[in-house]
């Protein structure tokens, strides 16, 4: 029986690694995009684009979203600015009636009647629109708050010179101004999420999401996916995606087309956009659950190297937690060997951290200029603590040899489990420092806290939390973030 549980943990120890692994292996794939990349394939064409911009009580960023877009670098008359107002209850339509006076002919206002009933809904009511009609050759699907680069549009529409491509996203950046510590968090974690990992998902020939803050379609594509964004999940965009590729196009992802938005600037509001990604990944899982781990049905998302980026991703918090559920047993089942696992765990979660964030800040040197500190302490100093004792060898765990009896625990064996156990435990830790500042406490404590415990590990707990709402079947809602035009572009 002992020999079982030794082995059981030593299994949890290793499903520990899995989500390191594969993004450490991600990483590696992002080398390749140099020599392995889309760019041969590209002409400089200006089809006539229709930007769809869903608005729900937009005013604030409306006018500085469509600013910007007709101020970009693209022949004039081939593109048209349609905002869908799903029924705002603020000043949107004497915000956009100020507009369409100002750009004749180039900005348009529908506006439904009856609302509340989700992003894809208010999309659906401006495709239908916008296919009705000939003139579009492609669809820019955005954020309402969205600011484009100047030649964003340019960069993207090129990849339509190969008619095997349907969908390009952009690398979507933070660029709130002033920049706060959460802010400049997401912007790291942009790099990592955007610039890096969709480079290495060209590579690997296959895109699990395009960006909905700047996702553009072929007209064509869109008529091949049935000419409407699906509405039962709450990552329409993810859902998007897999159904261009599904449906025989490429998706890519275009580094060198840059937007910037605006970020939440509270761990409550980034808990609630995140959540929502959350479970929409989770939905998506289902969705498409005769697809993973099946090349024979599908050479990209049934592909084994795919499957294990998805759901490592998918389900981090519980790989995470499971590893530690794993060394803690072994400091009872098998001391001598408990070291040797927290070693190998942590020295692997060291080693592909500093390789991802030097790597992350060669991808994109501006950003990295603007958030060095948050890239270092992403995991927070904690973690980084426990990596640094892993590191320079930690060997205090044959000292327990079983299950201490109530009222005989030592310090020493209290430090030694919480240790073993941090990445569970900074997990729950992320988890109070969202309920503090739900509760409205300070922002510099929710700051500094913030840094101790780790931003990774915040957005860990958010995905456990999407995964208990979605196992409670909590009410699917697209709850809106609300933005207050602090993104500008840079200068």
């Amino acid at each position: 029986m002992t020999d079982v549980l030794i082995g059981l943990c030593l299994v949890c120890v290793l499903l520990g690694m899995v989500p390191t692994l594969t993004t450490f292996a991600q990483f590696l794939a992002v080398g390749l995009h140099g020599v392995r990349n889309h760019y041969p394939k590209c002409r400089d064409i200006t089809p006539r684009v229709a930007f769809l911009l869903p608005a729900w009580n937009e005013a604030d960023v409306l006018g500085s979203s469509i600013d910007s877009l007709m101020s970009i670098d693209y022949p004039a008359g081939q593109w048209r600015i349609i905002v869908v107002d799903d029924a705002s209850t603020d000043h949107t339509p004497d915000v956009m009636r100020a507009k369409m006076a100002q750009y004749p002919g180039s900005v348009f206002h529908l506006r439904r009647d009856k609302g509340g009933q989700g992003k894809a809904h208010t999309l659906n009511h401006g495709i239908k629109t916008i296919l009705t009609e000939d003139w579009a050759e492609g669809v820019m699907i955005m954020d309402a708050d969205v600011l484009f680069e100047p030649t964003t549009l340019r960069r993207m529409v090129r990849h339509f010179a190969d008619p095997e491509v349907g969908g390009v996203t952009a690398y979507v950046k933070e660029g709130s101004q002033p920049p706060s510590l959460l802010s400049r968090f997401i912007a790291f974690e942009y790099i990592t999420a955007q610039a890096a990992a969709r480079r290495a998902q060209n590579v690997m020939g296959g895109l699990p999401c395009m960006a909905g803050g700047a996702q553009l379609h072929s007209r064509e594509n869109l008529v091949a996916i049935g000419g409407t964004i699906d509405t039962s999940t709450l990552a329409e965009d993810t859902y998007t995606t897999i159904k261009t590729q599904l449906a025989g196009r490429r998706a890519l992802f275009d580094a060198n087309a840059v937007v910037w938005a605006e970020e939440p600037d509270s761990v409550v509001a980034l808990w609630k956009q995140r959540m929502r990604w959350g479970r929409g990944n989770l939905q998506i899982t289902g969705a498409f659950r005769r697809l993973w781990f099946r090349p024979d049905r599908n050479p990209i998302f049934g592909d084994i190297a795919f499957g294990f980026l998805w759901f490592s991703i998918a389900f981090m918090p519980l790989f995470m937690i499971v590893g530690s559920v794993g060394l803690v047993g072994l400091f009872y089942a098998w001391p001598p060997w408990a070291p040797t696992a927290f070693v190998a765990l942590w020295s692997v979660t060291f080693a592909s951290y500093l390789f991802q964030t030097l790597f992350s800040f060669a991808i994109d040197p501006a950003t990295a200029r603007r958030c060095w500190f948050e890239g270092i302490v992403f995991p927070g100093l904690l973690s980084l603590g426990v990596m640094m004792l892993a590191v320079l060898g930690l060997k205090p765990f044959a000292e327990a040899a079983a299950w201490p009896q109530p009222g005989s625990w030592s310090w020493h064996d209290i430090a030694v489990q919480v240790v073993l156990g941090w990445s569970a435990i900074s997990t729950f830790l992320a988890w109070a420092v969202y309920r503090l500042d739900k509760a409205g406490a300070p922002k510099a404590v929710r700051d500094v806290l913030l840094v101790l415990v780790g931003y990774g590990p915040l957005l860990c707990a958010i995905s456990l939390g999407a995964m208990i709402a979605q196992i409670r079947n909590a009410d699917l809602k697209w709850d809106k973030t609300i933005k207050s035009g602090k993104a500008r572009l840079p200068t």
